[in-house]
């Protein structure tokens, strides 16, 4: 029976806002795996790098889940990519943890993405504990699928990415494809990495809301709303967005009384290079009276706009699975979305949503436009979606996962005995 996890998220918090910087779905993730963890009396300790001095050490968080603040390098101003040369500090307050604790203290490390899985392959040596891993995104995945504008991932990430597959006890994939991925482009041993889908609270998302959410937003009743929810970088192609409107708006000029297009999220990644490029876009397209910027919300807030819209388009170039899609269709509302990565088990094509192949802003806008406008196909895709959303409760996730610690203790036990 496990007692005490450690959970590394070194690069951002589960206390963080999703959708700012590099706050998204792997901090959704690890709060709310961490959740179900300690509810079924597994206690878990989070281990994040602090970006501010007024952020206490210890946080407890919940009852059960207690995230320590590990002071690594300058608090603000340091991008994803220059974390790599702070891990050495972050190691050694990890590993401190340990020492001022009864030996034993954990039972296990989870870590999350590259970065922290560098710091749980010291921590499995020094600790004699199963390493399990989950990658999230993966370098050779994200190089082959770059957006324009978009940064290529170091090969020193690769490289790390390389020794996580050799030397965790289990990894988790999102997916049956990234599944595949990490056996063919990692040379992961096919026993040792198992598939858990990522959940979604089905509390929070609820369908049947969409008149008192677009009240509550102050969204006319009959209108067309168009939603993009996420952070805002090239990864995430919100300009695809934009643009599939346009189109729209060109093949169909009665929609634009009706048409809204909300933007729900904050820039991130090299979206802050040109905070200003998704506006000034939608004034060269002639569409800034029809769209809506919206800072990053908390989950509550999300929900209603989920709820309020007609449909939500995920047109990413790389989503290890895709928490908005699921969200989305909890809260009854069809998905149009890139047929790339974790978003062909997301949503299922044709049934809870449309499947794009490429980018191209004229095919969004073909799958798109019915969805606008024919309220009964949007109707039945609603339905589907929520029956679709209901398999991916976040309990189903814990579950799995517990099965995954189990088998990585199992082989942990057999290759150190």
């Amino acid at each position: 029976m496990l007692r005490r996890i450690a959970m590394l998220s070194a690069h951002t918090s589960p206390l963080e806002q999703p959708g700012n910087g590099d706050a998204g779905g792997m901090n959704v993730y690890v709060l709310e795996l961490s959740r179900q963890l300690a509810s079924r009396g597994v206690e878990v300790e989070i281990f994040t790098r602090a970006t501010s001095r007024h952020q206490p050490s210890l946080v407890l968080a919940e009852p059960g889940i207690l995230v320590h603040h590990v002071t690594a390098g300058p608090f603000e101003g340091l991008q994803k990519n220059d974390l790599p040369s702070q891990l050495c500090s972050f190691v050694r307050d990890v590993l401190r943890a340990e020492v001022e604790r009864e030996p034993g203290h954990f039972d296990l490390v989870h870590s999350h993405y590259w970065l922290s899985g560098q710091v749980g392959t010291v921590a499995r040596e020094r600790w004699n504990v199963p390493l399990v891993h989950t990658m999230h995104t993966m370098a050779k995945v994200k190089n082959a699928m770059l957006a324009a504008g978009d940064a290529a991932e170091p090969v020193g990430r690769i490289y790390g990415e390389e020794e996580i597959v050799r030397l965790a006890d289990r990894l988790i994939a999102n997916t049956e494809e990234e599944r595949r991925e990490l056996i063919e482009l990692y040379d992961a041993e096919p026993e040792r990495v198992a598939v858990v889908h990522p959940g979604v609270d089905l509390d929070v998302f609820r369908a049947g809301r969409q008149a008192e959410a677009r009240t509550i937003l102050g969204i006319p009743q009959d209108a067309a709303v168009l939603l993009f929810a996420g952070r805002i970088q090239p990864l995430k192609a919100p300009d695809v967005v934009l643009k599939a409107a346009a189109v729209m708006l060109e093949r169909d000029p009665s929609l634009r009384d009706r048409l809204v297009v909300a933007v729900v999220g904050g820039a991130s990644g090299t979206g802050l290079d040109q905070p200003g490029a998704l506006t000034n876009l939608s004034v060269s397209l002639g569409i800034d009276d029809v769209v809506r910027f919206v800072p990053t919300v908390a989950q509550t807030t999300l929900a209603d706009w989920y709820a309020a819209a007609t449909a939500v388009c995920v047109p990413s170039f790389n989503e290890s699975f895709g928490l908005v899609a699921i969200e989305a269709q909890a809260c009854g509302t069809p998905i149009v979305a890139a047929r790339v990565g974790g978003l062909s088990t997301a949503v299922s094509d044709g049934v809870s949503g449309v499947l794009v192949d490429g980018h191209d802003p004229a095919a969004y806008a073909s799958a798109l436009h019915p969805l606008l406008t024919d309220p009964g196909l949007r109707e039945a895709m609603s339905q589907k979606a929520v029956r679709h959303a209901e398999s991916f409760g976040w309990d189903v996730t814990a579950d799995r996962t517990l099965a995954v610690y189990d088998e990585a203790v199992r082989s942990h036990s057999g290759s150190t005995s």
